[in-house]
């Protein structure tokens, strides 16, 4: 566990100095370390963190939910929720479009139209920060598009779970489906209208009781998640809902932080032991053509949501390549179709496809200029000086 911890710290280091995102660097370190690559084999069972691994699928998702408000879709109003609802058509359209293609399956092509079709918060989040470009007019869009696709994620996962699972019949499906919209209805409700009185239950001025006590609701609620039927992380994404708008909230927030980062790092590592790269070049064509689709399709939506708004070129660009990165929620994906057994082409053709899309994301996003130069307009007059391309500096 120390070995990963330190593999993965170093190879985050090295990338972070030339701008690469954490992400891809600690899959990679899990690829060079794992059973399936010659040399040292830091573990030669990925099954060893499993349950580690469980926990920073957990953190990360709970995190995500201390961020999330409704409030952030209401104040964003018409606009934000056409844009995201845009977004998600075209790119989860064009990832279920690609899935049937391939001929892997049914099941495998509901899983890689959520691969395909939903951005990474942490990256996206990561690239604005490091841009600079949080006062930008069309951050506003990217987020309230990012706050669409987690309310998306949150009930795609429990519509695909029951799918995943094998029901023996229609009826069966039907029955799981319930049970586990019943149960994340249950939660919501919670979110909803049991604030008040789980604030006065987590309220404690004792940060350590306070840590034993939202980490102990998360995971506890996400194992009886499993048992009704609904993700794990889903159930800790609704308790981070419940939480975030506690007069807790706050510090909360903050105590969780390097909680999500030590085992999210291990999560990422513990899929990287998992690929085989010996695998990857037989969906190497597949990577490449979904990588290409999901460029175009961010380009369409950067469109669409830049004529929602009336902005520029420039604005257009960020917004395309901003959202491009794909992350966490593909890798959750890639988790449950190996659990219900799926094609084992699955899981080397999302490693590649997020570990390269993870990487030109940030890339990308830094010279969306050049994708300007190419859109309608963007050859005359220069957008206003707050769209203007920001490159990081450790690029």
């Amino acid at each position: 566990m120390g070995g990963a911890f330190l593999a993965a710290a170093v190879l985050a280091r090295l990338g972070g100095r030339i701008g690469l995102p954490t992400i891809p660097l600690f899959i990679l370190a899990g690829i060079l370390l794992g059973p399936h690559t010659p040399g040292y084999t830091l573990l030669s069972d990925p099954h060893d963190l499993e349950m580690l691994s469980a926990l920073g699928l957990v953190l990360l998702l709970f995190y995500l939910g201390l961020e999330f408000h409704m409030d952030d879709l209401r104040t964003g109003g018409r606009k934000m929720a056409v844009a995201g609802g845009t977004y998600l058509a075209l790119n989860v359209g064009a990832g279920l479009a690609f899935g049937f293609a391939l001929g892997w399956g049914t099941s495998e092509a509901l899983v890689l139209a959520g691969v395909l079709g939903i951005s990474s918060s942490a990256i996206v989040t990561k690239i604005l920060v490091d841009l600079g470009r949080i006062g930008n007019p069309e951050t506003r869009p990217i987020l309230g598009i990012i706050v669409v696709e987690d309310i998306f994620l949150a009930l795609y996962l429990a519509a695909l779970q029951p799918i995943l699972s094998g029901a023996d019949s229609l009826s069966a499906a039907l029955a799981d489906g319930g049970k586990a919209f019943g149960f994340l209805l249950l939660l919501a409700l919670a979110a909803r209208f049991g604030t008040r009185v789980i604030g006065k239950l987590m309220n404690t001025r004792d940060d350590e009781l306070l840590v034993i006590s939202f980490l102990g609701v998360a995971v506890f609620v996400a194992g009886v998640s499993e048992m009704f039927g609904v993700a794990d992380a889903i159930g800790a994404f609704m308790v981070g809902l419940m939480l975030g708008s506690t007069t807790s909230g706050e510090r909360i927030r903050t105590l969780v932080h390097p909680l999500r980062d030590a085992f999210g790092a291990i999560f990422f590592f513990a899929f990287g032991l998992s690929i085989d790269p010996g695998h990857l070049p037989s969906v190497l064509w597949p990577v490449l053509a979904a990588v290409v689709l999901t460029l175009a399709m961010n380009i369409a939506a950067g469109l669409a949501a830049a004529r929602l708004y009336s902005f520029g070129p420039r604005a257009t660009a960020n917004i395309a390549t901003t959202l491009v990165a794909r992350g966490e929620f593909a890798l959750i994906l890639a988790t449950m179709a190996a659990a219900a057994g799926l094609d084992d082409r699955l899981s080397p053709f999302i490693a590649g496809y997020v570990l390269l899309l993870a990487v030109l994301a940030p890339l990308a996003a830094g010279r969306s200029g050049w994708l300007a130069r190419v859109l309608p307009g963007g050859r005359g007059k220069q957008d206003d000086s707050q769209d203007r391309e920001q490159i990081p500096v450790s690029v």
